[in-house]
């Protein structure tokens, strides 16, 4: 027998004295010790418990321990419990433990219980945890998963008695949420009792409970041993269905899709490197979908620089901007004349860029290809910026002061992470079969004229399919009218893969001779079908059947439904049905026999077998419509009916078109008869059994009047039923496995809604709920694998399935194990971490169950009147699919759904969307004609079936045509409406005049209607009398009908405008019920409002129903009369209902208006302000004269208000801001509602607590929570450091030597993040080491000495401080990619899936790289010149410092109705004016300790020791440094930016200082203004772009409120310097030294100090810092002085206890540039800061120099002496010997015009050639930037000269001089002159190794080494791309200043003056022509002399011998004769 023993051996640490007694339970079931008596710390029980058990013991069932301080008398006091889960045990058997309890407010106590646990299996096995059977809920679980502890639950205890139960009560008080969850509307709070457990875990049951069950599960969740493993499921049962019989409406309802959105597209073309060809003229052109743009022309250069900048805009739809391709082309040497030959070409898509980190690629090497030639590998590389922009993203450019170059070309490939960098060639087969159900696609008045002419019938449709993929398209051929087309033919792409292009869109198109039009569309997701893991797949789709959707089937000649054929939208009708797969081979691409070009082709391919793609079944759908409300007024009037198509099944307008068969022969009679059925479904034919004619519209009605907006059908006892047979491929395991998954993640989500509710309404224990949702998680995903793998060997299965059904186990077994995993790791403190890798889980099943390949098209319901189709809803089949597993089931299948109907199409945008054109509740059942017998098993019980009159056999399987329901039950709904807030303004004034209506079944009511708010608080309570539902009362009790709440403006003329919608769920009370807690009166809770897709508010009201018994309504509980008799018959909220007040007290800032905006023409003179909350208020001062001065002179009033003690349920405030007129009238002129009061609460000081991080600041907005939590924003204290030292420590801050002592640099990650890295730079090292690494020499080159002073300058400063930033971010990233990789390992470690180590590997190299960069990047930096620094932000500095609304906030005023933009994006346009003030509330009364402080003035109550409102005259300096990443404003993409500052009324253009067509301008100006608070304080820094003819354009501006930087007490007027010098680059600027800043802030702080001590000490408040005492001045005097001291004490200001706050440091804020026209998107970013100084003060020094360096001219000579090893190109004249006429050329990179060549040495046989020739090259030069400064025209045209930075490269050629044809071009080398590789000593020793691992080798620069020689080689690259080495050059390069040139000038060439002697040259390089002689002397000569001589030896020998021959005869003749 299997049991349980629980051994509870002592408690210990109990407090008192007396007797105990301990109550173990387990499974209900609870035992009590013995009664240990008399004992005081620890009583020892020593027992032994046991519980035989029938069920195997679950790994999430609880042990609960209490333990009770006994008493004979009263009822036992509760000490403590103590829970766990006991999964331990059960995978383990045994457990020993000491934990402490937990009291009943679930905190932690000292007392702690000793327990040992065995469980003792049947088997003797253990059980597993997860074995996942879950769903089928066996007896002993009571319920677990519908829990929650109070913690989660609103935490009002109602009290607590002596007994047990009573103080329980407490533990579980009303169950509510406070939250605002989407569906916190459906959210129903009711726990399970256990005697339900028969029913499904998650649904909802009745809440009878009796105390000793109430008492059990509250303790069982009161707390447990460890808090660390306490799960809790969710009580909020819309896990995955409100309940048993009803499903979750979709609440919002608006298409978002089709809409189109600004997008930009900002593309930097920085440079191209190793493009292959010889001599190249390279161009890049930059294409996004049809637009294009290109570079200018590079001459000559195998390695182009362009740095050049391309804006593309577009207004399209989403999916379209992400569809469009981008395409990066290079082309050698286009012109006007010529097109110019493609090099190679990059293509990725618009999506692609999207879905980086950041939307961007940045600085980052895209590999070029051949589209004509696949065998060629790699053409190339262009590196390039690439950001795509929607509205409201923001971009963060890494840094862009100097970077230097990603070489490393391989480590930075332009492609998403996990993409290998050698992609393959791959070729895509698209095979197209055939067709189904096509649409009529002409009239059919044409067709008629034929036919009578020819006499046949014709299809009036000419199909094609035509496929589009990365940027091809393809076309298969035009079927001629036929409505079931059969292709068979394929479509192949050429592409690389993996593809940069994510979708492929399959488009059916009717072919026609004026133009094509789209019949249907559907885009298939390539990562949908393929997978990239190391198990993966490739591509791979079908044969299967893809649906299409569009426009509605009728023909007309326009249809305005065009667009979503197109798949623009959600397509509202079936068009038809094509039958395609997907096949993907990866090329080899060096077999012969490859066809090298990527042109798409087609060809044909064999047909496909009828079963291939499953077998055909009969399905059955039913439906039942239960009612049909809220039926738009413009349809009222005629009678409606509603039609349910599936396919073109049910169809009964459009759906017909039968092909003209009369030509068909028979294949077979099954497919003749398919067809058939196909198409005649619903003309009324029978099938085989005769039985069943498919019914699909309801009968047609007159509609009934609701009220003046609705009608409602009289669905009252009689629902209309329809049902429909339909045939198609059985392939439902696709859609089982679909809706699994689709459960667990809507589940999940349920869960992480519930888990973000927690942590935003700040309940207890969030981490409880999180791993409660991670145990459902994993026990889904394990019962997912189990299931799954059924019907495997199904007909029809295509590969697809088999892989996608293992990756999908794989996945999903792995996220099982992974959530078992992150579960453990759930504590309080990761409970965010956890929660953003859990919502990484969601994401993924989302895209898991989105299943690619479809089977049964979707179900639509449409409201028909006068045949026309009005109004549709598109139901997913899945959704409704049976199955007999339960998990498999749809998930609204069996449900009753509240279906919205919406307009179609472009229709439904906009206003016509919001409106519901009808609401069904709809009934809907689809599965396999064999399975019908349980269709009608989820309708709400109490009906019978009426069938259709129709004899027949069978009549018992015939579906009713209508149930009739003879139960009705009687109800009375109480809806208690309280308030609205943050509503829509939806009136010209900026406010609304809401009501509410309230629609519940077939009844409406409104609420009154409050004029001029935007928060109504209406407390009224509505009251529908008579309610009757039809169905068992039971049943009605778990599933009542929702409640539909609209809010409306009223307008005095007109209909209403909607503003806004939500749904909610009523508390049911039965008859037999008693009304009262838990459950009633129940509790207000917010409901989201929506409005289309985007929220408009919040409701908050509750919701009863309250059923009428036998004995009327006398037995309801009574309704209290109208209170309020001015309100008349209006009844106010119960007030069990109503929130509890408290009295409170509000005072008011009234500081000023600023920028009020004239209203109605006339202008504001005489504002004053009206501050409301909840029914009282209170007004400011009049402000006299709002020109004159804006202020106010009351500064604090303050009124008092009663609110409720739930600070949740807070009524907004509203600021209203009237003009007083002539004659008493007054105009609104604009209002703001503040939603939420909590960051004014005041809480009193921490005394104890030294850091103001910690202790409650007077008026600091945010100082709620320092962790984050509820921040608006992030708070000061957060961003800049959050970290404070225990009291009195010492701080030592300074080391000895003030100008080391670097910034403390603190950069943030981002706006949200808490994770702040402080880097404390302080380089201590002393003069020793300084020495030594002096010494060291680095990479062989010596290291400048000690900077000199005089060198230093502002941008020195400006420089080093952004290497810092750079460095630090570095850090950061290799931080962060250390800690996701301990996590992964942690993870990868538990789940041991060999997928997620393959992955973390991957991971772990990009993090290694990431790592080792910024190691390397610390390896790297040479000993830095120490150079003061300051800070640069790369955001705004009020983003840094809370708005700098530290005491004094800024209020926005709107006017004028609220855009119908999805986000509020254009309320910009509304802000009429702002006011600044403040608020501060606090409950009364206050502790008597505050207002006795010294110096209280309460005239000011709260606002204590704020400055005065008077006005203020200030000097305004405004530094402005550069700007970054302009918008082109010019037609060449370029701009000539100039800066405007404007400062109320003045102005300063610096117009004539225009710099010329750039979009990366460096201004380094300063301006001066004088102005005067608080009239002007808005500054506006823009930049304009210059034109020469019509007006400047604006690129973009940024406005800055100087009022609050002014009173900041961060004190933003002048930023503090990290050091104090009196002179140079680093002066002080303030007019105010140190010391005296430090005198006025502890002054005004009331803090003791500054104490200056003796050995360089200061003391300011308990805190001692120390620094330096002396100063040098610019004599090199030394100086006593106390400011170093002063300044450390300030730059430390944070560490102060009570006022201390960091100050604002000297920096550089860089703010993003905006354009009214292109409202949320960046123009540019522009780097500046602004000092302030007040005129009543000395006046500052002046400004500082920041204007541009100018860049330092430079002589570059370099000295060609020699070649060697030159190739040899041609062949000789006359010999055919190899020899080369070599001579080479130089120019530096952006000068190739200024290109020089040597002389030629000519016939060169050995490669050597001598030229002593010498190159000069002047330039200009930044040293910090490492930049050349180019000046040049652009073109003849321009009108001035464009100043270029390049960095500064020498290119050296050779080349082989030809006379009569174009040189050859032998090869190349380009230095790099900051960084290139020492020369050679010798010819021999010069390889291709200095260039292959340049990377590895000592590199020398040439501004530091000014001269060098040596040996470099020319390389080039041969036809297999490889580089080889080509010849080798000596040079000489010497770098001298212009001025040293002057002195000592060179000649070029050989000339004078210091001319090069002559080169020693062989006597063969000469011309021939011009001394033959000679030449044959050489050439003949010198190479065949031998053969010369032997062939004059040969011929003497031949002469002799014809002499010998000649003469012999003769003289033999002679002889005989005259012998």
């Amino acid at each position: 027998m299997m049991s349980l023993m629980v051994h509870l051996k002592t408690v210990a640490h109990l407090r008192g004295k007396g007797d105990r007694i301990a109550k173990v339970t387990f499974r209900g079931l609870p035992f009590f010790s013995r009664v240990a008596e008399n004992c005081e710390e620890v009583a020892n029980f020593n027992e032994m418990f046991r519980w035989p058990i029938a069920s195997r013991l679950d790994g999430n069932e609880m042990l609960e321990i209490q333990i009770y301080n006994y008493s004979k008398v009263f009822s036992n006091r509760l000490v403590g419990t103590f829970c766990m889960v006991l999964q331990k045990v059960a995978e383990e058997g045994h457990l020993e433990l000491t934990d402490t309890l937990i009291d009943d407010n679930n905190t932690s106590i000292k007392t702690s219980v000793m327990i040992e646990i065995k469980y003792q299996p049947m088997d003797g096995t253990v059980g597993v945890w997860s074995d996942g059977e879950f769903l089928d809920v066996p007896d002993d679980r009571d319920g677990m998963f519908a829990f929650e502890t109070d913690s989660l639950l609103s935490g009002q205890s109602h009290g607590s008695g002596p007994s047990p139960g009573r103080s329980l009560q407490g533990s579980i008080p009303t169950f509510r949420k406070a939250g605002k969850g989407v569906f916190s509307a459906m959210k129903l709070g009711k726990i399970k009792s256990s005697r339900d457990d028969h029913r499904k875990a998650g649904a909802d049951e009745p809440a009878i409970l009796d105390m000793e069950d109430l008492d059990k599960k509250a303790m069982r969740l009161a707390g447990t041993l460890d808090p660390d493993t306490i799960s809790l499921a969710s009580v909020t049962a819309v896990t995955t269905n409100v309940s048993n019989k009803r499903s979750k409406p979709d609440i919002k309802m608006e298409p978002s899709s089709g809409r189109p959105v600004d997008y930009q597209i900002s593309i930097t073309v920085i440079e191209a490197r190793q493009l292959i060809g010889l001599n190249m003229d390279p161009v890049v052109c930059v294409e996004i979908g049809d637009d294009k743009k290109y570079t200018s022309m590079k001459e000559s250069t195998n390695c182009p620089y362009y740095n050049e900048y391309f804006v593309f805009d577009f207004h399209v739809p989403p999916h379209v901007m992400f569809d469009k391709i981008i395409k990066l082309s290079v082309i050698h040497s286009k012109n006007l004349l010529r097109s110019g030959t493609l090099v190679g070409n990059f293509k990725m898509d618009v999506g692609t860029v999207y879905s980086q980190p950041e939307h961007q690629f940045y600085h980052k090497w895209a590999s070029l290809s051949d589209p004509d030639d696949i065998t060629a590998g790699c053409k190339g590389y262009i590196k390039c910026d690439i950001a795509v922009v929607g509205k409201g993203d923001n971009i963060k450019t890494p840094h862009k002061a100097n970077e230097t170059d990603e070489d490393d070309i391989e480590g930075n490939l332009l492609l998403p992470e996990g993409i290998p960098a050698e992609r393959q060639w791959a070729r895509f087969y698209v095979k197209i079969y055939r067709a189904e159900g096509l649409p009529k696609m002409n009239t059919s008045i044409m067709a008629n004229v034929k036919k009578a002419f020819i006499g046949e019938n014709r299809d009036l449709v000419d199909p094609y399919v035509q496929v589009q993929f990365a940027g091809q398209k393809g076309k298969t051929s035009v079927q001629k009218s036929s409505y079931e087309p059969i292709w068979n033919e394929q479509i192949i792409f050429t592409e690389l893969f993996p593809p940069l292009c994510k979708r492929m869109k399959v488009q059916i198109r009717d072919s026609d001779k004026v133009n094509d039009v789209a019949i249907g569309t559907h885009f298939i997701d390539l990562r949908k079908i393929s997978n990239d893991g190391d198990k993966g797949f490739l591509p791979t789709f079908g044969p299967a059947w893809a649906n299409m959707y569009g426009s509605t089937r009728q023909y007309t000649l326009m249809d305005e439904h065009q667009d979503l054929n197109e798949g623009l939208g959600e397509g509202v009708s079936f068009r038809a049905r094509l039958l395609l797969s997907i096949a993907v081979e990866i090329l080899d691409t060096t077999s012969p026999e490859i066809i090298s070009s990527t042109e798409v082709q087609v060809e044909t391919v064999s047909n496909i077998s009828e079963s291939a793609t499953g077998k055909m079944d009969e399905f059955f759908l039913f439906g039942s419509f239960l009612e049909a409300t809220m039926i738009d007024r413009k349809i009222g009037d005629k009678p409606i009916s509603f039609e349910i198509t599936i396919g073109n099944y049910g169809n009964q307008i459009d759906g017909v078109s039968k092909p003209s068969s009369g030509k068909k022969k028979k294949k077979d009679g099954d497919e003749e008869e398919e067809n058939e059925l196909i198409q005649n479904s619903s003309e009324d034919e029978a099938d085989e059994d005769a039985d069943l004619v498919s019914v699909s519209t309801t009968p047609l009605m007159k509609p009934v009047i609701t009220d003046r907006n609705y009608f409602h059908l009289p669905y009252f006892e009689k629902k209309p039923c329809v049902y429909i047979k339909s045939w198609w491929q059985d392939q439902r395991r696709r859609l089982y496995n679909s809706n699994m998954m689709d459960k667990i993640a809507d589940k999940l989500e349920e869960g992480l809604n519930d888990v973000q509710e927690i942590i935003k309404t700040e309940k207890a224990f969030p981490e409880r709920r999180l791993r409660g949702v991670l145990e459902e998680l994993s026990v889904g995903c394990s019962r997912f694998v189990t299931l799954a793998n059924k019907d495997v060997n199904q007909a029809g299965r295509t590969k697809l399935d088999r892989e996608r059904l293992k990756s999908c186990m794989r996945e999903m077994d792995s996220m099982a194990q992974q959530a078992k995993q992150i579960r453990t790791q759930v504590k309080k403190n990761t409970v965010r971490d956890k929660l953003k890798l859990v919502q990484n889980f969601l994401q993924k099943l989302r895209f898991l169950a989105d299943e690619p390949q479809h089977s049964i098209p979707d179900v639509f319901v449409w409201m028909m009147t006068n045949n026309k189709r009005i109004a549709y809803a598109r139901i997913p089949s899945k959704d409704i699919l049976y199955s007999i597993v339960d998990e498999e089931t749809g998930k609204d299948c069996c449900k009753v759904k509240a279906v919205f109907l919406k307009l179609p199409g472009k229709k439904g945008f906009g206003p016509a969307g919001w409106t519901v054109q009808a609401k069904l509740e709809l009934y809907l059942w689809l599965g396999l004609n064999k399975q019908r017998k349980d269709f009608l098993n989820g309708l709400p019980n109490g009906f019978e079936e009426i069938k259709a009159v129709k004899t027949g056999p069978g009549l018992h399987a015939v579906p009713p045509v209508c149930l009739i329901y003879g139960t009705k039950q009687v109800f009375q709904l109480r809806a208690h409406m309280y308030q609205a807030r943050s509503l829509f303004a939806a009136d010209s004034s900026g406010l609304s005049d809401p009501f509410a209506r309230v629609f519940f079944s077939t009844h409406s009511q409104v609420t009154e209607v409050l004029s001029e708010t935007l928060c109504p608080t209406w407390d009224q309570l509505l009251v529908f009398d008579d309610v009757e539902l039809f169905g068992e009362a039971s049943e009605l009790r778990d599933d009542p009908p929702i409640i539909v709440v609209e809010i409306y403006d009223q307008d005095t003329v007109g209909k209403a405008e909607f503003i806004g919608r939500t749904f909610a769920k009523p508390n049911i009370k039965m008859c037999d019920e008693h009304y009262g807690p838990p459950r009633f009166p129940p509790q207000l809770e917010y409901y989201q409002v929506y409005r289309g897709n985007c929220t408009a508010g919040e409701l908050l009201a509750a919701f009863e129903l309250l059923q009428i018994g036998q004995g009327g309504k006398a037995d309801l509980p009574p309704l209290e009369g109208p209170t309020d008799s001015e309100h008349g018959p209006i009844l106010p909220v119960p007030l069990g209902i109503r929130p509890v007040l408290s009295r409170y007290r509000i005072e008011v800032l009234f500081w000023g208006l600023r920028d009020l905006k004239r209203i109605n023409l006339a202008q504001v003179d005489r504002p004053r302000v009206d501050i409301e909350c909840a029914g009282k208020g209170v007004q400011s001062a009049l402000i006299q004269n709002y020109k004159k001065n804006p202020n106010f002179s009351t500064l604090v009033k303050w009124f008092e208000v009663d609110l409720p003690e739930n600070e949740l349920l807070h009524p907004p405030l509203n600021i209203r801001v009237v003009d007083c007129r002539a004659f008493g009238r007054y105009i609104l002129v604009g209002s703001h509602a503040v939603s939420s009061l909590r960051r004014f609460i005041y809480s009193t000081p921490d005394k104890t607590s030294n850091n103001w991080a910690t202790a409650a600041k007077l008026m600091n907005g945010y100082m709620v929570l320092t962790n984050g939590g509820s921040q608006p924003r992030s708070s000061p204290s957060l961003s800049s450091r959050t970290f404070s030292r225990p009291a009195g420590d010492v701080m030592v801050s300074v080391d000895s030597d003030p100008s080391i002592r670097k910034m403390d640099t603190v950069v943030k990650l981002d706006a949200t993040s808490d994770a702040v890295v402080k880097v404390d730079m302080t380089d201590d090292d002393g003069d020793k080491d300084k020495k030594k690494k002096k010494k060291k020499k680095k990479g062989g080159a010596e290291e400048e000495e000690e900077t000199d002073e005089r060198m230093l300058d502002w941008w020195s400063k400006y420089f080093a401080s952004i290497e810092t930033l750079k460095e630090m971010l570095r850090a950061q990233e290799a931080a962060q990619a250390e800690a996701e990789e301990r996590e992964d390992l942690e993870i990868a470690a538990e789940a041991a899936g060999s997928k997620t180590k393959e992955k973390s590997k991957e991971k772990k190299g990009f993090k290694d790289k990431k790592k080792a960069q910024a190691v390397e990047g610390a390896e790297k930096k040479p000993v830095k010149a120490k150079v003061d620094e300051l800070v640069v932000y790369n955001k705004e500095l009020e983003s840094e410092y809370g708005n700098f609304e530290d005491w004094l906030h800024t209020f926005n005023l709107y006017r004028g109705k609220a855009g119908d933009d999805d986000d509020h994006a254009l309320d910009d346009d509304r802000i009429v004016g702002r006011f600044k003030g403040s608020l501060c509330m606090y409950k009364l009364p206050l502790s008597e300790e505050i207002t006795r402080e010294a110096g209280f003035d309460p005239t000011m109550g709260m606002f204590q020791n704020i400055p005065h409102n008077d006005p203020i005259n200030v000097l305004v300096r405004v530094y402005v440094v550069r700007a970054t990443d302009l918008h082109p404003a010019d037609i060449n993409g370029k701009a000539d930016p100039y800066i405007v500052i404007k400062l109320g009324k003045s102005e300063v253009k610096d117009k004539e200082n225009y710099i010329s067509k750039q979009l990366n301008p460096v201004f380094g100006k300063s301006f001066d203004i004088e102005a005067t608070f608080p009239m002007e304080s808005m500054l506006t820094v823009s930049v304009y772009d210059w034109d020469l003819v019509g007006t400047d354009d604006l690129i973009g501006e940024t406005k800055i409120d100087l009022e609050n930087r002014f009173y900041s007490k961060y004190r933003a007027t002048c930023g503090i310097s990290s050091n104090y010098s009196v002179h140079g680059y680093n002066v002080w600027r303030d007019p105010m030294k140190p010391t005296q800043i430090l005198a006025k802030l502890c002054k005004d702080g009331k803090i003791d100090g500054p104490h200056y001590g003796p050995g360089g000490k200061v003391k300011v408040a308990s805190r001692i810092f120390t620094g330096p005492t002396e100063i040098e001045d610019e004599n090199g005097l030394k100086k006593q002085t106390e400011e170093h001291l002063a300044l450390t004490v300030l730059n430390h200001w944070e560490e102060i206890p009570r006022v201390g706050c960091k100050l604002v440091p000297e920096h550089v804020e860089t703010r993003p540039l905006l354009n009214a026209d292109k409202p949320g998107i960046e123009q540019g970013r522009i780097e500046m800061w602004v000092d302030m100084f007040p005129m009543d003060m000395p006046a500052p020094g002046p400004a500082i120099e920041i204007a541009p360096r100018k860049p330092k001219s430079f002589e570059l000579r370099v000295v060609i002496w020699n070649t060697d090893d030159v190739i040899l190109e041609d062949d000789a004249f006359m010999t055919g010997e190899k020899m080369s006429d070599i001579y080479v050329r130089g120019w530096l990179k952006g000068q190739q015009e200024d290109k020089q060549d040597t002389d030629v040495h000519y016939h060169s046989l050995t490669g050597e050639g001598n030229f002593n020739w010498r190159f000069v090259f002047p330039f200009e030069y930044l040293m910090a930037e490492e930049k050349i400064v180019i000046s040049k025209k652009e073109s003849m045209f321009s009108w001035d000269e464009t100043e270029y930075k390049i960095p500064p490269r020498l290119t050296l050629q050779v080349w082989d001089a030809d006379h009569f044809s174009a040189d050859d071009f032998l090869g190349a080398i380009e230095l790099d002159l900051n960084r290139f590789p020492r020369g050679a000593k010798t010819a021999k020793q010069c390889s291709l190794n200095m260039i292959r691992n340049e990377q590895d080798l000592p590199t020398i620069s040439i501004f530091k080494q000014k001269r060098v020689k040596g040996w470099w080689p020319f390389v080039a690259r041969d036809e297999n791309d490889e580089m080889e080495l080509t010849g080798k050059v000596e040079a000489e390069l010497h770098l001298v200043t212009a001025e040293e040139a002057e002195k000592s000038p060179v000649g070029l060439g050989r000339n004078e003056p210091d001319p090069l002697e002559k080169p020693n040259r062989p006597d063969t390089s000469l011309m021939w022509f011009l001394s033959p002689l000679k030449s044959i002397r050489y050439f003949i000569w010198h190479n065949y002399r031998w053969l010369i001589l032997k062939l004059l030896g040969l011929a003497l020998l031949l002469l002799m011998l014809g002499l010998f021959l000649y003469s012999i005869p003769g003289y033999l003749v002679k002889k005989i004769l005259g012998a």
